[in-house]
């Protein structure tokens, strides 16, 4: 279109939000016309699809490899204009300096024109001063985190007519990110009330039911839309329960501690009734199957809770309506199915699901930095631990990178080698054992390699009922939707791991040869 003439270009894109895509998008666009010439509107479509995308606008314009003008990345406000004044005669410069297009451009074919009797401008814009280039303002990935799920819990509460959202808060990092999430969206309400936009004004007194309530403070709103809830177990440590109270104060959830002690007691005791045993965690004598059962009965009653108290906190504080259960599972727990089926991490939708631990990380020390939360320090020191096995002299004695084998980092290199570069465990392997050969042994590596890919086939079946997670990132794990591998195979990976021993051999074998040629 370019060679045929074509200045001005419109692109009515519908271009989803992927943590880092903004880069892409602006590179596209002004390479573009660099290289052709020409000028470059682009618009984009902005909020939830209903589903678990959202469309983050970044609409701009652009002119012969320049940005002209910048539309918001995030934002509540349902239309947004951009404009800009520029000169067709650049356009024309610009092209006429390009030697090899001006000759492709003698060879194209016409494309068909519909002529109107229209001007772009008129004498009077003669004196009109030409807008200038601007630099792009990019978000970096913690901002991009605090702001593309926020808005998009924001369409999902709006439209669900709840009252809110109701999250088991942990005290960990997961389930502190979410929270900060909500946080987040509190804010960017009350900031587009500030500057006057009446629907999100409508909006939220209809969720508070209150007419004429106008949010002003980020944590009296996140009061009214947030209940957390630290829901403890006899093996749970006081300090988990004082970082997620402290957490609670500080951007102004309604919070409730409970203990789900007596509901575990009671189902274990229903199963020692039937059957005249008692099971037993391993600290205290029992099998791996009993440990494994005896915590996944504390993690699936916490769901059942859960969604007992989203249903009737809000009644029994004499309010109307419902609260939405949010998750907050990460993608790299998720892909490795370290997580119990029908857990705390079943919810109504997950706005975390799609973000690795990583990311997750660096985001919580930029809300305790942002927004002024130091009972964020403490969770992010931490060790990750899901609580579910005795304390040790009172202490936490599990954590969860102990319990997966691997470490958090680790598992985001699997993630994306296993969904992005399609890799099996032969190629994952020949990727690994350059990558790591600083730090580990090709043994090492296979080792790996293998407990990955283990767990991941055996727990493969979780991913069909995940809850509906933010994509923010392109190895989620959601069959639904993203990954539409199968959800069984066969754990042991028999032809692969073999392939994986005998290249093993080899290299081990010419690293002897190597040894002995020194000698």
């Amino acid at each position: 279109m370019g060679l045929d003439g074509v200045e001005i270009f419109t692109n009515a894109s519908g271009s989803h939000h992927v943590l880092r895509k903004a880069h892409a998008r602006v590179d596209l666009v002004t390479m573009a016309t660099a290289k052709n010439g020409g000028i470059y509107l682009l618009a984009n479509q902005k909020g939830c699809d209903g589903d678990r995308l959202y469309y983050d606008g970044c609409a701009l314009i652009a002119m012969n490899g320049c940005i002209f003008a910048q539309g918001s990345q995030f934002s509540l406000d349902d239309v947004e204009v951009l404009t800009a004044t520029l000169d067709l005669e650049d356009v024309r410069s610009h092209r006429a300096e390009i030697s090899s297009r001006n000759l492709a451009a003698s060879k194209v074919s016409p494309y068909p024109r519909v002529k109107v009797d229209f001007a772009l401008s008129c004498r009077e814009d003669l004196l009109e001063p030409p807008s200038e280039p601007i630099e792009w303002k990019y978000h970096s990935p913690e901002e991009e985190i605090s702001l593309g799920p926020a808005c998009w819990l924001w369409d999902f509460l709006r439209r669900s007519h709840q009252a809110g959202f109701f999250l088991p808060l942990s005290g960990g990092v997961d389930s502190a990110a979410t929270a900060c999430l909500v946080y987040s969206m509190c804010r960017q309400v009350c900031e587009a009330v500030k500057q006057g936009n009446q629907e999100v004004l409508a909006d939220i007194r209809t969720i508070v039911d209150e007419l004429s309530y106008t949010p002003q403070d980020p944590r009296d709103l996140c009061g009214r839309v947030l209940t957390t809830c630290y829901m403890a177990s006899e093996n749970s440590s006081q300090e988990t329960c004082g970082r997620a109270r402290e957490l609670a104060q500080q951007i102004g959830s309604h919070h409730i501690g409970l203990n789900i002690e007596p509901a575990v007691t009671a189902v274990v005791g229903i199963f020692s009734l039937v059957t005249g045993r008692r099971p037993l965690f391993a600290a205290h004598g029992g099998s791996s199957r009993e440990n494994l059962a005896l915590q996944n009965v504390q993690a699936r009653l916490r769901m059942v809770v859960a969604y007992l108290f989203a249903q009737l906190s809000l009644w029994a504080r004499g309010a109307r309506g419902g609260l939405l259960v949010l998750g907050s599972a990460n993608v790299d727990e998720s892909l490795l199915g370290y997580l119990t089926k029908y857990d705390c991490s079943s919810a109504d939708i997950n706005p975390i699901g799609g973000i690795s631990k990583t990311d997750l990380k660096a985001f919580v020390q930029f809300c305790m930095e942002r927004f002024q939360l130091p009972a964020l320090q403490g969770i992010l020191a931490a060790p990750a631990t899901a609580e579910l096995e005795p304390l040790t002299d009172g202490q936490v004695s599990q954590t969860d990178e102990e319990d997966m084998g691997m470490t958090y980092a680790e598992l985001s290199v699997y993630g994306r080698l296993r969904k992005v570069a399609k890799a099996g465990p032969y190629s994952m392997f020949c990727r690994l054992v350059t990558m790591w050969k600083d730090v580990c042994s090709p043994r090492q590596v296979a080792d790996r390699v293998r407990r990955f890919f283990s767990k991941y086939a055996a727990n493969r079946h979780k991913m069909t009922t995940l809850t509906p997670a933010y994509h923010a990132e392109s190895y989620s794990p959601d069959d639904n939707r993203f990954d539409l591998r199968p959800f069984l195979y066969r754990a042991g990976w028999p032809w692969q791991f073999r392939c994986m021993e005998d290249a093993v051999v080899q290299l081990e074998s010419r690293g002897q040869q190597d040894l002995d040629g020194v000698d």
